[in-house]
């Protein structure tokens, strides 16, 4: 009255090969969105970097260095530039906000500005015309 439970309950060898299968799955899953992902990056980059026409020299740490070149290590940049390129254009793009409110205050300022133009010229023709 032997029976053989291998079908009831599957061998050691059998979960483990089941388990590595899902791994396998999963693996091959997050390389496609990385994949996925770091073409998007590079499509965001070089539509941000078709229009640069500036050149701007900047002194960065050893860090921001080291962490530019890993975007170019990685393909997404073609250079330290480009990285650095984007990465200042999602930042500003990540403070609209911010430049909302500076850009407000700009105006209110040369609002004032030309005010006080106007006062100076007047005074100016006043002392003119009395003197």
């Amino acid at each position: 009255m032997d029976k053989d439970h291998s079908n009831d309950n599957p061998s050691q060898e059998t979960r483990e090969k089941k388990l590595q299968s899902k791994l396998d799955d999963l693996g091959s899953q997050v390389e496609n969105l990385a994949a996925k992902t770091a073409e998007s990056i590079k499509r965001a980059a070089d539509k941000a970097l078709a229009s640069r026409n500036t050149v701007l020299t900047i002194r960065v740490t050893d860090d921001c260095n080291r962490k530019l070149n890993m975007l170019v290590d990685a393909g997404l940049f073609k250079s330290r530039s480009e990285s650095a390129a984007f990465l200042i254009e999602q930042g500003i793009r990540s403070q609209d906000v911010l430049f909302s409110k500076i850009i407000s205050k700009l105006d209110k300022i040369d609002k004032i500005k030309e005010e006080l133009k106007t006062i100076v010229s007047e005074e100016i023709s006043q002392t003119k015309k009395s003197g």
